[in-house]
């Protein structure tokens, strides 16, 4: 007997516990149960239920297969579905969410690119600066910036974003430019990581790694609120450089510390769907990783 049918039989049985229901919902014959579980059983030669003329229960080997078998049934679910829309425009409905300056930079015009290719999708996004639970919130997509946590999501990394020490030129010409990270303990520092008392600043040289424990004068809560006050010359911030790249090409701040590289953060699209994703997520996750790879911002 086919493997995956004595599989999908097994299934029925252990989700009903009982041989009738089981033939019943599979549309085939009591007898025809009974055959195929102990096929499987001999095939294996393992004991996966116990049964009676009044009940039927797991064993615990039974247990342990039936959580590998559920899998592996829902996996070739997928790839039929996956298969069968492989050439199926997307339609439908999804969810993205990302860092609130990231959002704007890259993935709105990543949005509006995937819209003008498929105009039977439609696209909620929402960019904020803490962590979104895809699952709880019924999220498609997520664009993480950083060390990714252990999670079940299955995630793509695209790139990365180098951080970088940043002043204006009014706050250099008053206050001196530094010459060494160990020099920053003497300006005013803006951090963003409320409610943090200290900061530490992460440099790298051709010698070794270098960290520079500071307290901040001023801490923000968001990125922007940060770049505004380095614009303004209260003080001295560490940044993602693809966020002010604008400010410094109009003068309005300027790059300190340079031969001291800041630590790089990896950017990653997380997903929720398997390997075998739906033609909306599949379509969206290739259109978006292909425009974030050709942008050197986030190289």
């Amino acid at each position: 007997m086919d493997g995956i049918y004595l599989m999908t039989v097994f299934v029925a049985v252990s989700e009903k516990l009982s041989f009738a229901d089981a033939s019943r919902v599979l549309d085939i014959s009591p007898p025809a149960v009974t055959r195929a579980i102990n096929h499987l059983e001999q095939k294996l030669g393992a004991k996966f239920l116990e049964r009676n003329t009044r009940l039927v229960r797991l064993t615990d080997a039974g247990k342990a297969y039936l959580a590998q078998a559920k899998t592996i049934i829902a996996l070739l679910k997928e790839a039929d579905a996956a298969a069968q829309g492989m050439n199926i425009a997307p339609r439908g409905h999804l969810k993205v969410t990302a860092p609130v300056l990231f959002g704007k930079i890259f993935v709105v015009p990543g949005i509006a690119d995937y819209l003008q290719r498929f105009p039977d999708m439609e696209v909620s996004a929402m960019f904020v600066d803490r962590t979104v639970n895809l699952i709880d919130e019924g999220f498609d997509v997520a664009i993480r910036i950083g060390q990714l946590p252990d999670s079940g999501m299955k995630a793509l990394r695209l790139g990365q974003v180098r951080r970088v020490v940043c002043a204006s030129p009014a706050y250099l010409a008053k206050k001196g430019v530094p010459k060494h990270p160990s020099d920053l303990q003497r300006h005013c520092i803006i951090g963003t990581e409320v409610p943090a008392q200290h900061v530490n600043w992460r440099f790298s040289t051709n010698a070794s790694p270098l960290a520079v424990k500071l307290k901040p004068r001023l801490n923000v809560i968001s990125n922007d609120a940060a770049i505004e006050a380095v614009k303004i010359g209260f003080g001295i911030a560490q940044l993602p450089f693809y966020q002010i790249a604008t400010h410094i090409a109009a003068g309005e701040m300027k790059l300190i510390l340079e031969d001291y590289s800041g630590d790089h953060l990896p950017i990653h699209l997380l997903h929720r769907e398997s390997k075998f994703a739906a033609a909306k997520v599949r379509s969206f996750i290739d259109l978006l990783s292909e425009r974030l790879r050709a942008d050197a911002r986030v190289q």
